[in-house]
């Protein structure tokens, strides 16, 4: 066995790593008695020992106030999504007027997509990756048939290897190709299969350079990567705040429109919640914005989900991103150094990290190409107590999060993956 990957190592280097502690905030799944190997961040992110902190003041506010708690509650729910500006904006990038946080992700981008998705005769196709999120890719279907197109005429699909990965000077060069024509650039910044991390800041640059909106499903970036949203000038984004964000199932999500979007006022499905609020509880008859991205909002905020999700926030607000991305290096770099030893070891088996990319240039997740038994690799990993993704055919996603992953947790996997290789 490589010494760098004894427990004993593993354990000196987490030692030495001034964020170990953090780990303690979480609670880690507990699988025949041991602690498990949480590596599924990149689907939904560990719960926090204090994440009721907020909630429990949300319900006792509810339970002593009543109807009173929309303007007198601790903080006030009329108005509670703000408590949650300063936080969100600084994880992207953006100005605190450019978030707000709302709905679901899926609700967000069909949001979104009705303002700025404004297709004319000449300019109606939109550029994306060929291996979308489904659901992202159902979205731009209704959507582009919502404005009366069909789908197989308007949707550009970036070439790809066979594995998934696009290469960088394609993307540029589609746009090049297409220029005359697109209307939108919609893609994931980090591929939720590939996890592949998108250039956004070139992107946004080549795509405005021809007159096209750019927008970006962040659900695998925001906390993970850097993001400077407001000085890159995307146009729009959203991203959820279950995954490397720890906010629980199913939580809420949020938007950013750059501040140059909100200024020309454009076309949005209008509700209440998106009306100043000086005048909201008036119910006058006309729409009046909010000139912000709050005036996207439609309903009054979901107070105990974003109470949860205000505890999570409170630890990024701590720790900052900078940090956490550091760390974020030094695991992923260690994995890719483990998966490369067992190959060394390995005659039969083999895995192929196909997330391109240095450490550096990538997010928390690997993915992993097996050539063989991969499926029997993967079950009996979970078995053993790692918490992974499996994704059709032969794809297993591994992601750290550096507010609770840790070296040993990396050499853990590593003696296992040996363990399975002799079986």
């Amino acid at each position: 066995m490589d010494n760098v990957f004894s427990i004993g190592a593993a354990r000196s280097m987490d030692k030495n790593d001034p964020l170990y502690s953090l780990r303690q905030n979480f609670n880690i799944p507990i699988v025949d008695g041991k602690q498990a190997i949480y590596f599924t961040g990149n689907s939904l992110g560990l719960q926090l020992k204090n994440q009721n902190v907020y909630l429990d003041q949300s319900l006792e506010d509810w339970s002593n106030l009543g109807v009173d708690g929309h303007f007198k509650a601790k903080t006030p729910w009329v108005d509670y999504h703000k408590c949650l500006e300063k936080s969100t904006s600084k994880i992207v990038g953006a100005k605190r007027n450019e978030v707000v946080t709302m709905n679901g992700l899926s609700v967000n981008l069909h949001l979104l997509l009705t303002s700025f998705y404004q297709p004319t005769k000449k300019r109606f196709k939109i550029l994306c990756e060929p291996h979308l999120f489904p659901s992202d890719l159902y979205i731009l279907q209704s959507q582009i048939q919502l404005k009366g197109y069909n789908p197989d005429d308007v949707l550009v699909f970036l070439p790809s290897d066979e594995n998934g990965v696009i290469s960088e000077p394609d993307i540029y060069k589609c746009i090049e190709d297409n220029k005359n024509h697109l209307s939108m650039i919609f893609i994931g910044g980090v591929n939720y299969y590939t996890g592949q991390v998108f250039n956004i800041q070139k992107i946004t640059k080549k795509g405005h350079s021809h007159g096209i909106i750019v927008g970006f499903d962040l659900a695998h970036a925001a906390g993970n990567i850097e993001l400077q949203l407001h000085q890159w000038r995307v146009d729009f984004a959203a991203w959820c705040s279950y995954k490397y964000l720890n906010s629980g199932p199913g939580n809420v999500s949020t938007i950013f429109i750059h501040e140059d979007q909100i200024k020309k006022n454009p076309f949005r499905l209008s509700a209440w919640w998106g009306h100043k609020l000086k005048n909201r509880f008036s119910l006058q008859k006309k729409f009046d914005p909010v000139m912000t991205a709050e005036g996207w909002q439609l309903s009054n905020a979901p107070i105990f989900a974003m109470s949860v999700y205000r505890a999570s926030l409170d630890l990024f607000d701590e720790i900052g991103m900078k940090k956490l991305i550091l760390k974020r290096i030094n695991l992923s770099t260690y994995l890719e150094r483990a998966i490369h030893s067992f190959n060394k070891k390995s005659s039969d088996l083999n895995l192929q990290i196909i997330t391109p990319g240095s450490a550096s240039q990538r997010g928390g997740q690997l993915s992993i190409l097996l050539n063989k038994k991969g499926k029997y690799v993967y079950d009996f990993l979970r078995q053993s107590g790692v918490f992974i993704d499996w994704r059709d055919p032969n794809v297993m996603r591994i992601a750290v999060a550096p507010l609770y992953n840790s070296f040993e947790d990396i050499a853990r996997f590593y003696n296992l993956l040996l363990h399975a290789f002799k079986k």
